[in-house]
Parts: structure tokens; C-alpha cells; sequence
């Protein structure tokens, strides 16, 4: 007697039904099929085996052709696509995964032993996914009802929910797996006897074990077939979510989008307030029943038919209500948002005491700048019209405006050892320290050394000046400041990366 009897998930009951949607998937799509054609695919797959020896022939003689072909295919991807991942762009600072290095790269000898293994084994999601199905759509009342009740049970008592599987464990799994050992013996009972089911003895049959379906047989084949149908199913709700939800929260339409977020918003506010407060076993419980409810044959023609009476005719008047809310009472800015820039304009004394235009700069060069103090020189661009706006942005104005409040931004920036003109063109110069022969800030202490006088009672000058032009010696450089508006750029969606 063998120790394990092996057995395979496989759904052998009608196909899984292909999820059917107002809008065509783009691709190409699995033709639904009514319940009739189902009936009659699965004969046709019954019929498939009494002409297995021949196909089974067949497969094995063009394995080895397909194996060559597999190799041809690959060295063809390696010369276009880049299979290794050493060769495809990697992001700055980032940690390769921990067993990553391990895993294979992409081939198709690979692809397709692993695509074979696992619709070997994927047969109990399909076997779960029917049995869901069927008792959502009351196909045995007394098994749906009987949900409810353990439903019921869950949402009046939540403590109960961590229960449950361990209650599936132990009748689904366990159980069923001690009967099989210990099966009950068979009798031919006449009316004086009455044997009953008992476990007493050494097992007498073997243990029940999982293995996955062979290759080419017919619940092979089943499982690709569901497997085809979920895959279309997949790809049909994605679309379907993608052209419902995308549009209303992307801000295409952002009088929509930002309706929504309000309303969504007020719903958070209202959540964080009230939902201590709110009855939610009764509310999980309704759900519950109400969505059950609805897969029901009766109750769904009614709803069909309630539709068409009542929703529809309105549905439209709704959608108008909603637009004209949406217009009403979202008000957007349409005007993008400015900002100002500056740029500031050098000039440096020559030797023949003429000031020299030097360049338009980002920084303004103060005596006490980072740049000046390690004597690097002054970054920027020769020419007015070398000036670009900062990434993202746009001019908004044509041309550039002196300011005039040249004491105010030097007051911002805390610059010192300068004199500021505060009439005519506008120049902060460098002040010129005669004592020392430099440029900068004045120290106190070194102005009466050498002379016979008390620093003490020497007059600090300030950090920086008031003058008009043509006010005695300067330093070497001096600097007005431009500014000018810009605009945020429109990006159009091909633009962005």
C-alpha cells in the first residue's frame, strides 16, 4: 500500500466566468462565451485525451526544434534588449537588494519552464475563485446562508475573527485529511445492524498529499484556460479603473479635481470627528449582507429593472447638477504664479580711474562675500541679454528695472564696508581705507597707530555710507541691482520626464 496518495487542485468545474464591461479592452480580447459554449468547451477538452498518444507524439518530436528556436530568440532579445542588469541605468545612492544578485536574468528557456510550473500548480486559486463564485451567486442557498450566519456572527462579536481560521484549518484541512486516513468501513447493512462511523485502529489508507498537474494532460489545459480568463478579466478592471479614477484625480479636468478633494477632505474632517461614535458592526453588517444579497438571480433582475425605470432617466440630470456645482462654486487662479529675480551689475575702477563694465552676477560681491575673501573672481554672464530666467520659469516682463531702494537690499543682505548712493544711478561702492590701503571694513583699533593718538578717542566709521557721485576715492568695484518678473512655464505632459 503506498504511504501518500497524491492528488492535484484543478478547476473542473465550468470555466471562470470573463468579467464583461461597457468599454472594449484595447488589446485583443477573449471572446465571453455563455454558459452553453462553457458546457461545450469543457466536452470538447474531455474528448481531447482519447487522442492523446498522438499529440503527446507530436509535442516530444518538436521539443528539441523548440529548443533551438529558444536559443536563436534569445541571442536575438541579448542584441536588442539588455538582459543583463549590470548594463541597465542605476540611481545614485542605491542599495542593491539583499538576494538579488542571485536571481537569473531574463531567458526564454527560463520564462518557459517557470510559465509551465506554475500553471502546474495555480489550480487552487481557480478552485477558491469558483467556490467564491458559486456561493456569491447562491448556486446552493444553504451554503450561502450559512455564510451569512458566520458573517453575522463576526460582525456582532469582532473577537470572534481571529477564530475563524483556525476553525478552516480544522475542518477543511485536518479533518478531511484523518477521514482519508482512517475511511469508514464499508458494510452491506440490513435492518438489525447499525454500524457507525468509528476511528479506533492503525490508519488503513494512505495520506493525502498535493502534487502538480502533468503537462499536457487536461486539467493542464484547464488551468491555462482560467488563466487566460483572469488574465483579460485583469486587464478589462484595469482599464476600467484607470478611465474612471485617473481623470477625476490626475487634475486634467482640475475644477473636478479639486471639488473632489474637497469633498474628500470634508470627509476626513468628519471620519477624524465622528467615527468613534459611528455603529460599525451595523455597518459591516449591512454590507455584508447587502452585497450578498445582490449576486443573488431574483434580486439582481429586480435591480436591473429599477435601474432602467429610475436611475437612468435621472442620471444625466445628476451629472448636469454636479458640473454646474462644480462650476459655481470651485474658483480657480488662473494667473500663474511670478516671481521676482534680480541680477546684479559689476563694474570695476581701471587704472586710468574709469569704471569698467565687468558682468551681471548672482551675488553682488560685497567686500566681505565668500568669493572675495578667498580672491576668487566674480561668476556670471558679459552681456544683459546672456541672462536666462531660472528652470521652470519664463519672463514675464520685457524688460529689466533699476531699484532704486539700494539702501534696502543692502540692509537685507547685512553688507558692510560700503557706500551706498542714494540718488542718481544707484552704485554701492566699495569704501576705500586710506589708512591701510584696502578695501573693506574699517577696524577701529589700527586707526591711531603711528600717528601719537589714543585709538580710544578715535571716531569709528560706520560699516557703510551715505554718498552722492563724485564723493572723494573709492574702492575697486562697485554694484547696482536689476530686477525683473518671471512666470511659472507651462509643461505639457511629453515634456515631462
Amino acid at each position: 500500500m503506498d504511504e501518500y496518495a497524491a492528488d492535484s487542485f484543478v478547476n473542473r468545474d465550468d470555466p471562470i466566468p470573463t468579467i464583461i464591461l461597457n468599454t472594449p479592452s484595447p488589446g485583443p480580447q477573449t471572446p465571453s462565451r455563455n454558459r452553453a459554449e462553457n458546457n461545450d468547451s469543457y466536452q470538447s477538452d474531455t474528448e481531447t485525451p482519447s487522442r492523446s498518444s498522438g499529440l503527446r507524439g507530436r509535442f516530444s518530436a518538436l521539443k528539441e526544434k523548440a529548443r533551438l528556436q529558444d536559443h536563436l530568440v534569445e541571442k536575438l532579445l541579448s542584441q536588442v534588449v539588455p538582459l543583463d542588469d549590470a548594463e541597465l541605468p542605476k540611481e545614485e545612492n542605491e542599495t542593491p537588494l539583499p538576494g538579488r544578485a542571485a536571481k537569473p536574468n531574463f531567458t526564454l528557456p527560463t520564462m518557459s519552464n517557470n510559465f509551465r510550473r506554475f500553471n502546474a500548480r495555480i489550480g487552487v486559486v481557480f478552485v477558491f475563485q469558483a467556490r467564491v463564485i458559486r456561493l456569491l451567486a447562491w448556486r446552493r442557498p444553504t451554503h450561502t446562508l450559512s455564510f451569512l450566519v458566520v458573517y453575522t456572527f463576526v460582525c456582532l462579536d469582532p473577537f470572534l475573527l481571529p477564530l475563524l481560521p483556525l476553525v478552516v484549518l480544522l475542518v477543511n484541512v485536518l479533518i478531511p485529511s484523518f477521514i482519508a486516513r482512517h475511511p469508514a468501513a464499508e458494510f452491506s447493512l440490513t435492518n438489525e445492524q447499525a454500524i457507525g462511523y468509528s476511528a479506533h485502529g492503525p490508519p488503513i489508507a494512505p495520506a493525502i498529499t498535493v502534487k502538480p498537474v502533468k503537462e499536457l494532460s487536461r486539467d493542464f489545459f484547464h488551468n491555462m484556460r482560467d488563466l487566460q480568463n483572469s488574465m483579460e478579466d485583469f486587464s478589462q478592471m484595469h482599464d476600467a479603473i484607470v478611465k474612471f479614477v485617473v481623470p477625476r484625480t490626475n487634475f486634467s479636468d482640475e475644477p473636478q479635481s479639486s471639488a473632489l478633494f474637497v469633498v474628500l477632505f470634508a470627509a476626513c474632517l468628519f471620519m477624524s470627528i465622528a467615527a468613534n461614535i459611528m455603529p460599525w458592526r451595523l455597518i459591516f453588517l449591512v454590507i455584508g449582507w447587502g452585497a450578498t444579497c445582490v449576486g443573488h438571480p431574483l434580486i439582481q433582475k429586480q435591480l436591473q429593472t429599477a435601474h432602467k425605470k429610475h436611475v437612468q432617466p435621472k442620471e444625466e440630470k445628476a451629472m448636469t447638477w454636479v458640473e454646474k456645482w462644480i462650476e459655481r462654486d470651485v474658483i480657480l487662479d488662473s494667473a500663474p504664479e511670478t516671481r521676482e529675480v534680480e541680477i546684479f551689475e559689476l563694474q570695476r575702477l581701471s587704472g586710468a580711474g574709469e569704471w569698467e563694465p565687468w558682468l551681471f552676477s548672482a551675488s553682488p560681491y560685497d567686500p566681505l562675500s565668500p568669493a572675495r575673501i578667498a580672491s576668487e573672481r566674480p561668476t556670471g554672464t558679459r552681456f544683459f541679454e546672456d541672462v536666462q530666467p531660472p528652470q521652470g520659469w519664463e519672463w514675464s516682463e520685457k524688460k529689466w528695472a533699476l531699484d532704486l531702494w539700494s539702501r534696502e537690499w543692502v540692509e537685507e543682505r547685512i553688507i558692510t564696508g560700503v557706500e551706498i548712493e542714494t540718488e542718481g544711478e544707484r552704485w554701492v561702492y566699495d569704501i576705500y581705507d586710506e589708512q591701510a590701503e584696502r578695501i573693506g571694513v574699517i577696524d577701529g583699533s589700527t586707526l591711531g597707530k603711528g600717528k601719537g593718538v589714543d585709538a580710544a578717542t578715535k571716531r569709528l566709521r560706520p560699516s557703510w555710507e551715505e554718498g552722492e557721485d563724485g564723493d572723494g576715492r573709492r574702492g575697486e568695484w562697485r554694484r547696482r541691482r536689476w530686477v525683473r518678473l518671471v512666470k511659472r512655464k507651462f509643461i505639457s505632459r511629453d515634456a515631462v520626464p
